[in-house]
């Protein structure tokens, strides 16, 4: 399939609509990650629309104003706080002939936006990160920020995203998979599956969703009193579960970025041991801001690897845009990797902008490569 053409006017700058919140567990991280992007891009150079997906899967027009899209001391930000109307939508084009954004109220004549060149979706988790978005996208004719269907998927599926790294030959831990219709078959025999993956592997075993982010919905289980709780705290987020064997070592995590001669990896930032909490969860990185050494202390040999490894990465997953890529160095000195983020958090406290700022692209600059990549890319097969 050729690409679309673009319908930009030469005589106005290019309009980017940024995308965030959703149906997902993760939707207020992807409203405070919204904001950081909003506070950053260069309004000299582009238009800038907010259009926000409430809880229910409604899409809306929002203010332009970061300041309230940022956590207030432990409450966090909703688009439904955001929303300009609350019966307007949003609605997108659904054919390449148009990138026409649409505006609707009930009884109101449809109000035309404009044109929008690039979508720079924020989305986290499910209904968004997972290639669902990107299709439609896709149908539209749209450019979009970030990962295409395929690699958004497969990002978002911990199994298969670790059945695609095994396959291009790449480290991964112990894990197991309980999927939905095995647990409604015989709950019995699931839980014993699991119980056998800890006789193998040992105890603790970290029981999580497969198919979400942000740290939501994992445990770590210490011993078998401890794993029924752990499995429905699972399927609260994803009825398909994900066991994985306790790594001893640090967390490693590397970002990529997409240059104009291919994708680039960034120095790495280490995860240290977080006191107040068990792992590097949820409370840990966005409540409680526990923060990143960046970059990591590792030899030059250690960090030419781990750079490897996340590019490595990248290109088997098909990624584009950009990856967050997290990795376990073990105490035999292995990098294993853990899992990538095809749309990893870009709040002020965030690793991957940290990694970059680090490596000498700043916040602002960051963001202006993502959708100049975006604007380079064609839609459809490539």
């Amino acid at each position: 399939m050729s690409s679309e053409t673009s319908t930009q006017s030469p005589d106005r700058k290019p309009r980017v609509a940024v995308v965030f919140g959703g149906r997902s567990s993760e939707h207020a991280i992807s409203v405070v990650t919204a904001g950081a992007v909003l506070r950053a891009i260069d309004r000299t150079k582009y238009e800038v629309l907010p259009i926000g997906i409430t809880t229910d899967g409604r899409w809306v027009l929002t203010a332009d104003d970061p300041d309230r899209m940022a956590i207030a001391g432990r409450e966090l930000p909703a688009v439904e706080d955001l929303t300009e109307s609350a019966d307007g939508g949003v609605l997108l084009p659904v054919t390449p002939a148009s990138r026409e954004v649409v505006y609707t109220e009930p009884g109101a004549v449809p109000k035309a936006l404009g044109e929008v060149d690039v979508v720079f979706p924020v989305l986290h988790g499910p209904y968004g990160e997972d290639g669902t978005l990107q299709g439609l996208l896709e149908l539209a004719g749209i450019p979009y920020v970030g990962a295409g269907v395929l690699a958004s998927a497969v990002g978002q599926d911990k199994e298969y995203m670790k059945r695609v790294f095994l396959s291009f030959g790449l480290p991964v831990g112990p894990y197991e998979v309980i999927r939905p219709r095995e647990w409604q078959a015989d709950p019995a025999a699931a839980r014993k599956k699991i119980v056998d993956f800890a006789g193998e592997h040992g105890w603790p075993l970290f029981v999580k969703p497969a198919r979400a982010g942000s740290s939501m919905g994992i445990t770590k289980v210490d011993d078998i009193s401890g794993l029924d709780e752990a499995i429905a705290e699972a399927q609260r987020h994803d009825p398909k579960i994900l066991v994985e064997s306790l790594l001893r070592g640090r967390e490693i995590e590397c970002g990529v970025l997409e240059f104009e001669d291919g994708p680039r990896a960034s120095v790495p930032a280490e995860i240290p041991p977080v006191s107040a909490h068990d792992f590097y969860d949820f409370e840990a990185k966005y409540i409680d801001s526990a923060s990143g050494i960046v970059p990591a202390p590792l030899s030059e040999d250690e960090t030419r690897r781990v750079q490897e490894l996340a590019v490595a990465a990248f290109e088997a997953a098909s990624c584009e845009g950009l990856v967050r890529a997290d990795f376990f160095l073990t105490e035999d000195g292995e990098f294993v990797i853990n899992e990538i983020n095809t749309m990893p958090g870009f709040t002020p406290i965030s690793m991957y902008p940290r990694m970059w700022q680090e490596t000498g692209v700043e916040y602002p600059e960051l963001v202006d490569r993502l959708v100049q990549a975006a604007l380079r890319r064609p839609t459809g097969l490539r």
